[in-house]
């Protein structure tokens, strides 16, 4: 919900250390996969109960999100570094709630599971509106750097690494917050429905 807003602070953080980076010869593509490698490791530290350890791993994962792409704005981008970022992205996403699911079956299992399906139903709307925006030569303003068409929502990226972050320090509370953040996911997912369904009815003639 607030992503565009942040992201002019998270470019002023990320592009120095980013160039410093890219000039030692850090490729953008191993920055994004040693961050999904972390990001592994938090979700089996979530499974073992040890949750302060999963809220580093989380954090150093998304340090590395925001890196790998300020490196690659600082060298060359590419269609494989964008496809690698979106798709890891979506996967330890997923993935992070399965580790407390195993940490507490009992409890968190099912909460888990309904959030991991609102996950896949916010995701596949971004991506399957991404798509066809792309199709149609659509770009999103707010985000003109982003490697494919990002569109926001009410639960966007800053949304997503709070709650996770929130699981970590309130671990108890987890299925409360996992029931709570699916609902405004459904919701986003409804709303993206809505948009695509709106603007693809048009002529593509019409969005040029």
């Amino acid at each position: 919900m607030i992503d565009a807003r942040l992201l002019p602070l998270q470019r002023r953080l990320m592009d120095p250390p980013a160039r410093w980076l890219a000039a030692q010869g850090v490729r953008a593509d191993q920055v994004t996969l040693a961050g999904f490698a972390v990001g592994l490791l938090a979700v089996a530290a979530a499974a073992w109960g040890l949750f302060w350890l999963a809220l580093l791993g989380l954090l150093l994962n998304r340090l590395a999100d925001g890196l790998d792409g300020a490196i690659a704005r600082a060298g060359t981008a590419t269609d494989r570094g964008a496809f690698l970022d979106i798709t890891l992205d979506f996967v330890f996403y997923a993935l992070f709630p399965l580790g407390f699911a195993l940490a507490d079956p009992a409890q968190n299992a099912l909460p888990a599971a309904i959030l991991i399906a609102s996950f896949v139903g916010t995701g596949s709307s971004f991506l399957a509106f991404s798509v066809i925006a792309e199709r149609r030569g659509l770009t999103a303003a707010d985000y003109p750097s982003k490697g494919i068409y990002y569109l926001g929502g009410l639960t966007e990226g800053f949304e997503t690494i709070a709650i996770l972050v929130a699981f970590c320090l309130f671990p108890t509370a987890f299925p409360t917050l996992a029931y709570l953040f699916a609902a405004a996911c459904f919701v986003t997912m409804g709303t993206r429905w809505l948009m695509g369904y709106r603007l693809f009815s048009s002529d593509p003639q019409d969005d040029a």
